[in-house]
């Protein structure tokens, strides 16, 4: 088609290294505990990402150095969510103006301070597409990179093609992202939909942990479970 043959080419002028479409169908049940009931409108999901730069990432273990956590915080968060937002912004105009309903939702984003959740799931998006699996970090790990990205979504009601079915976890027996936290927050089980993210994730764990961080360097950061995965390093190394 050529609206999807206009969007990938917008995606790719953007920088986009990850580009797919998902059918959120199947996902509806998710959405609606989610209280996200609005974005039934949409049954599709454009998934952006934008690889981290090896060399920031690499730097994580030295995360209490000021240098490196600010580095990491901008070059990994900051920048790459400008770049990601821009590109959903294209991605939207594009549609709209083909006459179709859009709802960009921002790189980094959240709607819900006490569960702690954004809008909606990118890494849903992203796994229904066909880019990666749901891995015992919750991160979404590509094949290409581990979960060295990070991603952004946008909405719509348009038929476009669906780029893949969503992958099998391939994490095996592997447990380096769970036992590099240092708070303890992975329980280590693998991804079920069915179950909530409290089974396999303590996020307020993480989350004041990364508040402790921002106390002592001014800056909130971690990333290990990023850094660790062996998916990531296999390409970064």
């Amino acid at each position: 088609m050529v609206i999807d043959c206009e969007l990938k080419q917008i995606a790719e002028s953007e920088g986009v290294d990850f580009f797919g479409v998902a059918d959120l169908t199947s996902a509806w049940e998710a959405i609606c505990l989610e209280d996200r009931a609005a974005h039934l409108k949409y049954p599709r999901a454009i998934s952006v990402g934008i690889a981290l730069l090896s060399s920031i990432v690499d730097q994580l273990p030295q995360r209490e150095d000021p240098v490196v956590a600010m580095s990491y915080k901008y070059h990994a968060y900051e920048v790459v969510n400008r770049r990601l937002d821009l590109a959903t912004s294209r991605l939207s105009g594009a549609l709209e103006r083909a006459g179709h309903a859009v709802l960009p939702i921002a790189a980094s984003q959240q709607v819900h301070r006490e569960r702690l959740q954004g809008a909606f799931s990118h890494k849903m998006a992203a796994h229904l597409a066909g880019l990666g699996w749901i891995g015992k970090s919750c991160l979404l790990v590509t094949p290409e990179v581990g979960p060295r990205v990070r991603w952004a979504t946008v909405l719509t009601d348009a038929t476009l093609t669906v780029t893949g079915e969503p992958l099998e976890q391939q994490c095996g027996d592997c447990r380096q992202c769970v036992d590099v936290c240092p708070v303890a927050a992975f329980t280590g089980r693998a991804f079920d939909a069915s179950e909530p993210r409290s089974a396999r994730f303590a996020v307020h764990a993480c989350d004041e942990y990364q508040d402790r961080m921002h106390d002592v360097l001014g800056v909130s950061v971690c990333g290990l479970c990023v850094y660790v995965c062996p998916r990531g390093k296999r390409e970064a190394n």
